[in-house]
């Protein structure tokens, strides 16, 4: 009959707590944060001028969200979502599509 030695079962606490410590300095050291499992539009702005809008990110539906979001980054650097269903938002999409198609 094998018998098992308290020293065989000590590397998994030690693992265990290596990757705990790991992943605490890694989250800690400012790495991007897009690991969260939510929804980040929740309260979507309809209304927004494009001449304010520098940039537009689009994220398709998946696990962490059933719907599209559109969060625009503006000229000052603050970040706004966007309805992607409101009529300005996708003309604002569009243009900017037919922009780097030219490019």
């Amino acid at each position: 009959m094998a018998r098992t030695t308290p020293s065989a079962l000590r590397p998994a606490p030690l693992l265990l707590l290596l990757l705990l410590v790991v992943g605490a300095f890694w989250k800690a050291t400012g790495a991007p944060l897009n690991t969260e499992l939510r929804c980040r539009c929740l309260q979507p702005v309809r209304g927004l001028h494009p001449r304010n809008i520098q940039s537009v990110a689009v994220t398709a539906p998946g696990p962490h969200c059933h719907q599209t979001e559109v969060v625009a980054t503006l000229k000052d650097g603050r970040e706004a979502c966007l309805d992607p269903e409101a009529p300005m938002v996708q003309k604002v999409l569009q243009r900017m599509l037919s922009r780097s198609k030219a490019n």
